[in-house]
């Protein structure tokens, strides 16, 4: 009875706060987009009429709740199913990206491939440069900046199999295979089913339209909407811990940045306060829309990120650099399927499998929802190898000449120094470390953290603006109040996480949102492999019925 009064005690400390910053942030969001009051002041919710709006957001606050007064026996739950998941799932996982990305490749060369998501006489609405960006921060983002050098040193130093290669090259090949083909195969396999069935068959903008041929196995108007509610209520729940995931990593890299920059432990409080600057600017985006918002602030992102990328590549050993991208490119391309099934002499084992690769399908797979929505939405136009190309290839590209600008002249600053000593170990200061060893240091790493934010903002007004189309009854261009509303919802739900991660010095809530991810994200590929079969039934009865026309 003690420990429940202190822990509510301090939940209402912590709702204060929250609340306080939460204040400022709708007064300042409602200045900056001059909200007109007839028309936005009052947003009601009709959520009888809505009932995948308040399902999910009754779920989000009763599993809120839930960590909060039950933390540590949620945590070990959690850790009990996701080693349970893992042990017996793991190789489903490595099957189903080997799968997508085979299914992929033999798709774009295929007679299918040709086919126009939308009508003969559509245009793609976006220039090729606007859409990869787009596309690209929603995707990877902050990813990069987070893992550009400790990824590869620590393979270098820990390598995950051994042969007869250079461990530099070893190194940069599996990086290339975590950030790869079968990260963007996820999003892409989505991307082209969602917006076939949005753009071909005049479908919702629900992860439940993938779905609908089911009406012919079951005439039951009951049962059609339990099956497709329950689809995009998982949808929603797997878009969210997935965000929630990667803006919490983000923001405690962006306080590592800050705290390398200045010498100072911002703590919670800065923490919250990178979060709310975050979702403003975020809210700021979605509210413009796609192109004045979203378009914009992701050209930016790509335009710094080539600017870093050559900063790097120009004062390093240039020939080394493209050898190394070559040589481990080539070894990438040639163990892809046996490192895809980690078979023979490619197994890393599975410890390194649980916390790598196994961790990182999940999280790709717990992004697929909102970043395979969104890359339909802004692919209406394209044909379909060109959308399989663009998404697989020319992201997956720059990837690999990223990590290995950044890989190769990390480890050519080890062996100047002479021993490594650690010095690239922490994922959230390594690349702010790194920058100490070029000029003009100050400048970039504040470069870094501002791109660091935008890129969170990309990919915060991206998944704001899919589950608006989610929740907004499928509309492609989602109403404001529900725009609003998500903001609102991500910005507490990841304040929270934030708070109980320092709330409780003996549990990394964190990790646990981590673990979380292979958990959410399983039923959610058991159903991709079923939506994936059933596309491939309706697009086959679709074509003959053209044909025979």
């Amino acid at each position: 009875m003690i420990i429940c009064m202190l822990k509510l005690e301090t939940f209402i400390t912590y709702s204060t706060i929250v609340k306080t910053f939460l204040d400022i942030y709708i007064h300042f969001t409602f200045i900056t987009i001059q909200f007109k009051r007839d028309k936005y002041c009052y947003m009601k919710f009709n959520f009888k009429k809505n009932n995948l709006l308040y399902i999910s957001l009754g779920i989000l606050i009763f599993f809120s709740f839930f960590l909060y007064f039950f933390t540590l026996e949620t945590y070990n739950e959690i850790e009990t199913i996701s080693i349970y998941i893992r042990q017996r799932f793991g190789s489903f996982y490595l099957w189903l990206g080997l799968t997508c990305v085979l299914l992929l490749v033999a798709l774009a060369f295929s007679s299918w491939g040709k086919k126009r998501l939308g009508k003969a006489i559509d245009k793609p609405q976006f220039s090729r440069l606007a859409w990869v960006s787009m596309l690209y921060s929603a995707g990877m983002g902050a990813g990069i900046l987070l893992r550009a050098v400790q990824e590869p040193v620590f393979m270098k130093y820990n390598p995950p199999i051994s042969n007869e290669v250079s461990p530099k090259t070893i190194a940069l090949e599996y990086t290339f295979y975590q950030w790869g083909f079968t990260a963007w195969a996820f999003y892409a396999i989505f991307a082209i089913v969602i917006g076939y069935y949005m753009f071909v068959h005049s479908k919702k903008v629900l992860s439940s339209s993938a779905f609908s041929s089911i009406e012919n196995f079951t005439s039951s108007k009951k049962n059609q909407t339990f099956i497709f509610g329950s689809i995009d209520i998982l949808a929603i729940l797997t878009t969210v811990f997935g965000l929630v995931a990667a803006i919490g990593l983000g923001t405690t890299q962006i306080k590592g940045g800050l705290h390398h920059l200045f010498s100072h432990d911002f703590g919670v409080i800065g923490v919250i306060s990178i979060l709310l600057l975050i979702s403003v600017l975020a809210f700021i985006s979605v509210f413009r829309g796609v192109n004045k918002g979203i378009k914009v602030i992701s050209t930016w992102n790509i335009y710094i990120t080539i600017g870093l990328l050559l900063f790097v590549f120009l004062q390093g050993d240039i020939l080394s650099i493209l050898i190394r991208f070559i040589t481990s490119f080539y070894h990438y391309i040639l163990d892809f399927i046996p490192l895809s099934l980690a078979i023979g002499a490619y197994n890393p084992g599975e410890a390194f499998l649980t916390d790598w690769t196994y961790y990182y399908w999940a999280f790709w797979l717990a992004w697929a929802p909102f970043t395979g929505i969104f890359i339909a939405r802004i692919s209406k136009g394209r044909t379909i190898r060109e959308i399989i190309l663009g998404v697989l290839l020319i992201p997956s590209l720059g990837t690999f000449f990223w990590f290995t600008t950044f890989g190769e002249s990390a480890f050519q600053i080890i062996e100047n120094i002479g021993m490594y000593q650690g010095q690239f170990d922490n994922v959230f200061s390594s690349i702010f470390i790194f920058f100490e060893n070029y000029p003009l240091q100050s400048f970039i790493n504040s470069l870094t953290i501002l791109l660091l934010i935008s890129f969170l903002v990309t990919s915060l007004d991206s998944a704001i603006f899919v589950l608006s189309m989610f929740t907004d009854n499928g509309k492609q261009t989602p109403s404001k109040k529900h725009r609003f509303l998500w903001s609102i919802v991500l910005t507490i739900f990841s304040i929270g996480i934030i708070l109980l991660g320092n709330a409780k010095t003996e549990i990394n809530v964190l990790i646990a949102m981590q673990k979380l991810l292979i958990i959410t994200s399983l039923p959610f590929s058991l159903l991709m492999v079923f939506m994936i079969l059933l596309f491939i039934r309706d697009f086959r009865i679709k074509q003959e019925i053209s044909n025979s026309k």
